[in-house]
Formats: C-alpha cells, sequence, structure tokens
C-alpha cells in the first residue's frame, strides 16, 4: 500500500458537493491499494501514518507525530498511485488492486484506524471526489508499506 501525504492545516473531501470528510491540523493521506497488498500491508501503513515524525517540536524540527500533536488524520482512497508511469504518454493501471480488493483493504484500514485514533476521517471509495487542502510548509511524503 502506498500513500501520499500532506501536512496541513485543514483538508476536506466532498462527493457532489457534499463535505464527506473533514480535519483541521493533521494529515491528509491519499491511499493506493496495489497487488499483493493485504491487512499486514494496511496495519503496517496504519502504523506509519500514526507515528510518522513530521510535525515540528518546540525546536523547530520534525521530531513529533500525528497523535503528539492531536492532529486529524483524513483518509482518501487514490486507486492512481499504483499507475505505473516509466513508460509512455499515459498511465497504466495494471499493479494496481481489483475494486473490490481495494474497497476491502481500504475499509480495513479506516476501521483499523477508527479504533486507534478518535480524530479520523475519510472520503468515499470510488466516488469523483474535490479533495481541497492547506499544506503546511509545504510537507509532503510517499509512504509505502
Amino acid at each position: 500500500m502506498k500513500a501520499l501525504i500532506q501536512r496541513v492545516t485543514r483538508a476536506s473531501v466532498a462527493v457532489q458537493g457534499q463535505t464527506v470528510g473533514a480535519i483541521e491540523h493533521g494529515l491528509l493521506a491519499l491511499v493506493g491499494v496495489e497487488k499483493g497488498d493485504d491487512q499486514a500491508s494496511a496495519s503496517k501503513l496504519l502504523h506509519k501514518l500514526l507515528h510518522y515524525r513530521v510535525f515540528s517540536d518546540a525546536d523547530g524540527k520534525m521530531n513529533q507525530n500525528l497523535q503528539q500533536v492531536n492532529g486529524g488524520l483524513l483518509l482518501v482512497s487514490q486507486f492512481t498511485l499504483a499507475a505505473d508511469t516509466r513508460k509512455g504518454l499515459r498511465p497504466s493501471f495494471s499493479s494496481a488492486a481489483p475494486p473490490d480488493e481495494g474497497a476491502r483493504l481500504f475499509d480495513f484500514l479506516v476501521a483499523q484506524a477508527n479504533a486507534a485514533w478518535p480524530n479520523v476521517a475519510t472520503g468515499e471509495f470510488g466516488a469523483d471526489m474535490q479533495v481541497a487542502l492547506v499544506n503546511d510548509g509545504p510537507v509532503t511524503f510517499l509512504l509505502e508499506s
């Protein structure tokens, strides 16, 4: 699994003009599920999301994680993260998990996140979503499990 994470001051996701998830200070995670990913991959990714040190401490160094700053976590499924862009001018999605498998693992990730952290919001798997964010820093990382 992959997650493109962005440290944000706020972020939201809408479906058909209705906000379905929003957070204030925290992390926006665009999540891609690839063939061969499993629940262990999702659990490992969640551990990274909750513990990756991307927030500044009192000295201005990235030394604190989401939990230490009591931040929100917005999880948004994004199958395009599994694209192979090495050849040609059109992405290939052959490495992406099939939709039913992607949905199952994304739902597992969301359930685990909700059990581990009280401030979790999500988009809607497979929907046409509009994501709005204010990137803080900017700070952006690609995490892989």
